[in-house]
C-alpha cells in the first residue's frame, strides 16, 4: 500500500499588530487594480491624493518600504514583494503617519512606538455660503440627497471652505475610484478629527 503523500504548505508573511494592519491596508489601496505603479506616481497618491503624509515624507515612506521588504523594484517600477492577503479597510480609516515612516518587517513583531498625538485642525477661511457643491451621481442613494447638509456640518465643524472641502472630495473620488460623494466627503471629514458618529447623524435619513 502507497504511503500518502504530505503536502508542503506554503510559507506566508507573518503580519502582527495595528502597525502591520496600516502598512497592509495602505497598499491594498495604493495597488487596488495594479500589479505596478512608478514611484513618483505613488510618492504623489501617498502626500496629495490620499493626504496620508506631506510632500517631503512621501519619499521616506517609500524607501522605509522597500528596506522593511513591503515593496521591490522591477524593471524601473515599484511591485508588491508579499502576499497581503484578505485586508478590510473599515469606514473612516485613516493610517499613522508613523506607522508608515518606520513600518515593521513583513516577518517580523512590530516594535511598541508612542501614541502619536493629535493636533486639532487649525481654522481657515469661513466658509462662503455661495459656494455650491459638486452634484450627485447616485440618485438612486437616499443619503445622496443629505450631501449638500453634510458638507455644511463639515465646513462648519472644520474651518474648512466649501471649495476646498470640494477639492478634497474629488481626490477622495478620482483615488477609490467606485466612491459615492457622500462618502468621499465623509472621509473628508474624517480627516478632520470629526467624530464618526458626528458625521453618521449628518447623513441619518430620516
Amino acid at each position: 500500500m502507497n504511503k500518502p503523500t504530505l503536502m508542503r504548505a506554503e510559507r506566508f508573511p507573518i503580519f502582527m499588530g495595528g502597525e502591520a494592519d496600516d502598512v497592509r491596508r495602505v497598499l491594498t489601496i495604493l495597488f487596488r487594480g495594479i500589479t505596478s505603479i512608478a514611484r513618483p506616481d505613488l510618492e504623489r497618491t501617498l502626500s496629495f491624493d490620499m493626504e496620508w503624509v506631506a510632500p517631503h515624507e512621501a519619499e521616506e515612506v517609500v524607501d522605509a518600504l522597500l528596506n522593511k521588504g513591503w515593496l521591490k523594484t522591477e524593471q524601473g517600477e515599484l511591485h508588491l514583494n508579499v502576499a497581503l492577503g484578505d485586508v478590510q479597510v473599515p469606514f473612516g480609516w485613516f493610517p499613522r503617519p508613523t506607522h508608515l515612516l518606520k513600518p515593521v518587517g513583513t516577518t517580523s513583531e512590530p516594535t511598541s512606538t508612542p501614541s502619536e498625538q493629535q493636533t486639532p485642525p487649525q481654522p481657515q477661511a469661513t466658509p462662503s455660503p455661495a459656494s455650491t457643491p459638486s452634484p450627485e451621481h447616485l440618485s438612486n442613494d437616499p443619503r445622496a440627497a443629505l450631501t449638500r447638509r453634510l458638507i455644511r456640518f463639515i465646513a462648519r465643524q472644520s474651518g474648512l471652505s466649501m471649495d476646498e472641502l470640494e477639492r478634497r472630495a474629488e481626490r477622495k473620488i478620482r483615488a477609490f475610484h467606485h466612491i459615492t460623494p457622500w462618502l468621499a466627503y465623509a472621509l473628508v471629514g474624517r480627516e478632520q478629527g470629526l467624530e464618526m458618529e458626528s458625521i453618521a447623524e449628518a447623513l441619518a435619513v430620516v
